[in-house]
């Protein structure tokens, strides 16, 4: 989880729970056009609250299975294909999460580790 300034995201999808597994497959990107231009940062975009989108390497066509959920405003290269979006319900349940903050055991010293409060999700809903 990182819960900085203008980057709020939970990462998720990890087999393996260290934060660096995937599924020993990678798909095609499918980048974002439509996102707007952050206010800040060369060719940043802002990931709208609420979504759910791939990540990646860094590499093209890196993406596996872990994906990440913006719970606040995030600037980002557009690069992360956005697939979904939370619910309000799920939206609080981020809230909660964020509000607790990073494990400082796990922070790498920038706000960035596994979140103090134990997160699983137990269901996802594919909704038209």
């Amino acid at each position: 989880m990182v819960a900085g300034d203008n980057f709020k995201v939970l990462q998720c999808g990890d087999p393996t729970g260290q934060g660096t597994g995937g599924p020993g497959y990678t798909i095609p990107d499918e980048k974002p056009a439509d996102l707007p231009a952050a206010p800040v940062g060369q060719g940043a975009a802002i990931y709208p609250r609420g979504a759910v989108a791939m990540a990646n390497t860094g590499q093209p066509n890196s993406g596996g299975s872990q994906f990440f959920l913006v719970f606040g405003s995030t600037f980002l290269p557009p690069e992360y294909a956005i697939f979904g979006t939370v619910t309000e319900a799920g939206l609080a349940v981020l809230d909660k999460i964020g509000a607790e903050g990073v494990d400082p055991a796990t922070d790498n010293g920038r706000g960035d580790g596994q979140p103090k409060l134990k997160t699983t999700i137990t269901q996802a809903v594919v909704a038209d």
